[in-house]
């Protein structure tokens, strides 16, 4: 079962998932993420992953749709989880994105708020 949470101040929108994303989180998420890119023009977000086990396919599709779409419209990406998902998740995001991009060990979600406020 997958579970996300969205909450937005300013231009920064975190997200907070776990479990398996699926492509109906994705019908939830990016409407959001749309609104608030409408809204403020660039955007920082913050991706928290607990308890995290990845996507589905169909996310996994949802999400290269909407990152090729929105690659310029994110400014910066923390990506907030265990260490066995920070190469991959670096790997995965660089190519469909122009984002600074910087992963942070859930230990430490404080600095990663801190750094995507910068």
């Amino acid at each position: 079962m997958s579970n996300i949470k969205i909450t937005s101040a300013d231009n920064v929108l975190e997200v907070r998932a776990t479990g398996k994303l699926t492509k109906e989180n994705y019908e939830e998420l990016v409407p959001a993420i749309e609104a608030q890119i409408k809204e403020s023009g660039k955007l920082k977000l913050l991706f928290e992953m607990h308890d995290f086990h990845g996507w589905t396919a169909g996310a996994m599709w949802e999400d290269i749709k909407f990152d090729t779409h929105h690659c310029r419209d994110i400014e910066r990406l923390a990506i907030v989880g265990e260490s066995k998902w920070e190469q991959g998740m670096a790997a995965f995001c660089k190519p469909f994105t122009t984002a600074k991009i910087q992963y942070f060990d859930s230990s430490r979600i404080d600095e990663a708020r801190t750094w995507i406020h910068e």
